[in-house]
């Protein structure tokens, strides 16, 4: 499995939880964690917004084609969608069910409130994670990684699905 973070600063305390486990599902071979724009701080909160890009194994099968069936051609398909993976998720201890979820994202929503030593006020912390798969109609992302000498490239002009975000560098 490729596991890629070098756009995620490492904030959130159930980001880790989640990676962990999915780096233990066998059907992803990708795995790109990065920073949202949407992240922000105030003085009683903190929005800390985390996007995880995910490509499941493929294995490649004979489809019909719509001309009455008598065309069959060979086609690459994923072993697992989003929504197995999330009810999957959902049976791990510690992660549970997404908060939200439909065909191209899954949405998860942690909140805790941290309390300084000697302080009455806390400070509430919202962690907002966000799972897409690569390659479908939320996130086109064509390939996936590709490998350049020792560094991730790959086309920059993806659309990604998602609310006044700039699209993520593959």
């Amino acid at each position: 499995m490729i596991v890629d973070s070098a756009g995620w600063t490492g904030e959130g305390t159930f980001t880790p939880v989640l990676l962990e486990a999915l780096q233990g599902v066998e059907t992803i071979e990708f795995l790109r964690v990065e920073d949202a724009p949407a992240s922000r701080a105030d003085a009683g909160y903190a929005l800390i917004s985390n996007e995880i890009y995910v490509r499941f194994r493929t294995t490649r099968r004979v489809v019909s084609s719509r001309l009455g069936g008598l065309l069959q051609t060979r086609a690459d398909v994923p072993v697992m969608t989003l929504g197995q993976l999330g009810e999957r998720l959902g049976t791990t201890n510690g992660i549970g069910e997404p908060d939200y979820q439909d065909d191209g994202m899954l949405q998860f929503l942690r909140t805790e409130v941290l309390v300084a030593p000697y302080q009455t006020k806390g400070v509430k912390v919202v962690e907002l994670v966000r799972v897409y798969e690569v390659g479908t109609p939320y996130c086109r992302a064509v390939e996936g990684p590709k490998y350049l000498g020792s560094r991730l490239a790959g086309p920059k002009n993806n659309t990604c699905r998602r609310s006044n975000h700039s699209s993520p560098p593959f």
